[in-house]
């Protein structure tokens, strides 16, 4: 046994759970079956995935409003089916995003004052042919946005005009998970066909693919901070929970594989690229591990643990945490009618700005505009540093473009007429079952061409 101890500065790293008064009670999750995080966070909200009636809809709840949340929340509603996905924009703490089963992306900014009406989205995005399972934003660009849909695309999206720019096509099944890479011009994504991918998403074009996780449940997929590395998390054939390291510049096999259990929860995975830590918090587990990266080795630090099983989780951005504590990462836990902040801290005497603890961070303001994007520049997110707090800076208020909001208002606009009304609404359907019909047709076509480029190849 080795005498030494590998010198870390987050060897001590330990999480505390906020106590139930400090926390989020009485909040209704949606229990649809679809895998994702269920919640989101950023340094003023945190949205969750709502249990409701008569469609769908999701909660936006500030921080401050600890303890028993009312039951007569206003929702953000507008979706006709359960909403699967949401997203806060990381240059403005009012806007999200919302994704669902109606197929449809939908856009609200939201008040800083709870009123008692429920809320209507600004823009609506409304071209995908079936399911929208994952929203994302552009960590780079301002009013970008990347939709995944069960159509088997990935669409690129400038919402403040209300405009579809790109689809990426080139899966064979449902997308699992999709992240962009540090400067926002890669895109990765797990597959239910096992398959691991590197989009360069604005030409798209596949730089990578590779076998990943064999096992049938899904698969995660992280970008480990401004490196080229990514770390997957999924099963093995024989069902053992796995996580892997991979070069995203060559993909044939996984730089590190590690089995972790036997336990049949996904694990979401989170990286902290100021840190280099590794979170990884499963499904159904009560427990959260974490390990610091380095020389493409995962160390072990410590877990924290608790009775309690996650059914979600959202970390926040490193730009809100409470440096004054040490506090270097704090994940918002979703379990049965609760959302619990867990706090991470580094134990330390001093009371200064402990500077090697706080690396400059990704900022809340945009390194380009959406057309600077779209046109092929690229630029790395502008930093900010933490040693005298962090101060929001002024965001104007987003506005869609006039040929957005007439969209919108072609879509919703009420009619007197009630013949006119369901005629209207029968046209809305049968327009919706063709792009269903056309949708399907679209995947048996690219089932085949995969197939006669199989049999051409032999």
């Amino acid at each position: 046994m080795s005498r030494f101890v590998r010198a870390s500065k987050y060897r001590h790293v330990y999480g505390t759970a906020a106590r139930r008064e400090l926390s989020y009670d009485n909040v209704k999750v949606s229990g649809n079956a679809w895998d994702t995080n269920l919640i989101k966070v950023n340094p003023k909200f945190f949205s969750l995935n709502w249990n409701s009636g008569g469609g769908g809809a999701f909660a936006v709840i500030p921080l401050s409003m600890t303890g028993k949340v009312p039951d007569a929340l206003p929702l953000y509603r507008g979706h006709s089916a359960a909403v699967l996905d949401t997203d806060f924009s990381p240059f403005n703490d009012n806007l999200i995003a919302s994704a669902s089963e109606d197929s449809k992306v939908f856009l609200y900014t939201i008040p800083d004052e709870l009123g008692e009406e429920d809320i209507e989205p600004v823009v609506r995005l409304t071209t995908h042919g079936r399911k929208v399972g994952q929203v994302l934003f552009n960590p780079v660009a301002e009013n970008v946005l990347l939709s995944a849909s069960a159509d088997l695309t990935i669409k690129l999206w400038d919402v403040e005009k209300g405009v579809e720019k790109q689809e990426i096509t080139g899966h064979m099944e449902v997308i699992q998970s999709v992240c962009w890479n540090y400067n926002g011009s890669l895109v990765a994504t797990t597959c239910r066909d096992k398959k691991l991918r590197v989009f360069d998403i604005r030409s798209n074009k596949v730089v990578q693919v590779a076998d990943s996780h064999q096992g049938v449940k899904g698969s995660r997929v992280v970008w480990m901070g401004d490196s080229n590395r990514l770390a997957t998390t999924g099963f093995s054939k024989v069902s053992d929970r796995q996580v892997n390291i991979w070069d995203s510049s060559n993909l044939e096999t996984p730089l590190k594989q590690t089995n972790m259990d036997t336990s049949s929860g996904v694990v979401m995975p989170f990286y902290d690229g100021d840190s280099n830590m590794l979170y990884l918090a499963g499904k159904g587990d009560g427990n959260i591990r974490y390990f610091e990266f380095e020389n493409d080795e995962m160390y072990p630090l410590s877990e924290y643990g608790s009775n309690v099983p996650q059914r979600g989780m959202a970390f926040m951005p490193k730009r809100a945490l409470n440096v004054e504590s040490c506090e270097i990462a704090r994940a918002y836990k979703v379990s049965n009618g609760l959302v619990e902040p867990i706090s991470f801290t580094v134990p330390r005497k001093s009371d200064s700005f402990q500077a090697d603890l706080y690396p400059d961070c990704a900022g809340d303001e945009p390194a380009l505009t959406a057309d600077a994007w779209f046109g092929g520049e690229t630029a790395n997110p502008k930093l900010i540093s933490l040693e005298k707090g962090f101060t929001a800076t002024v965001k104007k208020e987003f506005v869609a473009s006039a040929a957005a909001q007439v969209a919108e208002e072609y879509v919703a606009a009420p009619k007197n007429d009630k013949e006119y009304q369901d005629a209207y609404h029968k046209l809305r359907q049968e327009n919706d079952d063709l792009k269903n019909q056309i949708a399907q047709k679209d995947v048996k076509i690219r089932l085949l061409e995969v197939q006669l480029e199989q049999l051409a190849s032999k």
